[in-house]
């Protein structure tokens, strides 16, 4: 049921948000695209035409809660999220601008701490923060981060694109950012520690671009706000394929596991901040999977699934006893402030 006034989950990914992007956002603005990916296409970020180049764009808010949690802050948070945009896109991070608007009162160390995490992540990639602002108000907010990026397209890759034959992949393990976040905010104690996944993947994403050429790689999404579900039925939606999943082999931590049989959470609809899904043809997925596994965060990199003729526009799940499910969209991210 609509409400006059926005809700939490209207900004949590999902169909929710989907909603509001399309019925608020979108009705309103004109012009729309300045290249071949433009805001109708909903992707991970969009394209600029520049003297016969693609340039690919991107922008991020980060409003994470609490600011540091196990395996990261919102520092790394800011760099890792707008590069992977990037990077999912075919784009080769080049340069990022930071906008900070804190909370009157909030402690200058625990500032420096986050400018250094900023600082380690961005040299990692490596790409430059080249300009931002600062502001600092008296709402009690702690801090937010916007930044937006900016990298020149290699080849670029849609969301949209995955072909029927094309096997699933992914870097590693699901739910382990939002998990992180929620017991680090709700002091929960699981049976062991729970890290957030945090972290650029533009060297993976580039391993396999190099392994198997940029061409061969059909589809790519990060896996954010909605988690892997909200990831797949994007991509079966807007490609008009269907998607088979197989959930023995889909990458899950013990701890991440029972984290959601005991919150009555699933860890498909849970957000990931260092995770790439890739859709590559069947004959090149096993020298695409070692390619991952090259880089440091594609360690527990696995094929997860196929694209199908049947089902249309639907993920399935096949199950560890066989069955088969549908993998819902979800209405939104079931974690707030989880990025």
């Amino acid at each position: 049921m609509k409400n006059d006034r926005l809700r939490m989950v209207d900004g949590a990914g999902g169909e929710a948000m989907d909603s509001l992007i399309r019925e608020l956002i979108l009705s309103t603005l004109s012009l729309r695209s300045a290249g071949s990916v433009g805001l109708d296409d909903l992707d991970d970020g969009a394209t600029v035409s520049v003297s016969g180049e693609e340039i690919v764009f991107t922008i991020d808010a980060h409003t994470v809660k609490p600011v540091f949690f196990p395996g990261g802050d919102i520092g790394r948070l800011a760099i890792s999220g707008t590069v992977n945009d990037l990077a999912v896109m075919g784009a080769r991070p080049v340069a990022i601008a930071l906008s900070l608007i804190i909370q009157d009162g909030f402690m200058r160390e625990d500032l420096r701490r986050i400018m250094e995490s900023v600082d380690r992540t961005s040299r990692e990639v490596p790409v430059a923060v080249i300009t931002g602002d600062t502001k600092v108000v008296e709402e009690d907010i702690g801090i937010y981060a916007i930044t937006a990026g900016i990298g020149i397209a290699e080849h670029v890759v849609r969301d949209s694109t995955a072909k029927t034959g094309d096997a699933i992949l992914i870097n590693g393990g699901i739910g382990e950012h939002g998990f992180a976040v929620l017991s680090k905010r709700e002091g929960m104690e699981f049976e062991s520690d729970i890290v957030s996944d945090v972290a650029p993947v533009w060297d993976v994403v580039h391993n396999v671009a190099k392994e198997i050429g940029w061409e061969n790689i059909h589809a790519m999404k990060d896996p954010t706000r909605g988690g892997l579900s909200e990831a797949l039925n994007e991509i079966a939606m807007k490609s008009n394929i269907g998607i088979l999943i197989h959930e023995e082999q889909v990458p899950i931590k013990h701890s991440v596991k029972m984290a959601g049989e005991m919150l009555g959470i699933s860890p498909f609809s849970v957000a990931n901040e260092g995770k790439v899904v890739m859709a590559i043809p069947r004959d090149l997925a096993e020298d695409a999977l070692k390619a991952m596994r090259r880089s440091e965060y594609g360690k527990h990199a696995a094929i997860i699934g196929e694209v199908l003729d049947e089902y249309r526009g639907h993920v399935v799940l096949e199950t560890e006893v066989g069955g088969k499910r549908f993998l819902e969209r979800p209405l939104g991210d079931p974690v707030p402030r989880v990025c």
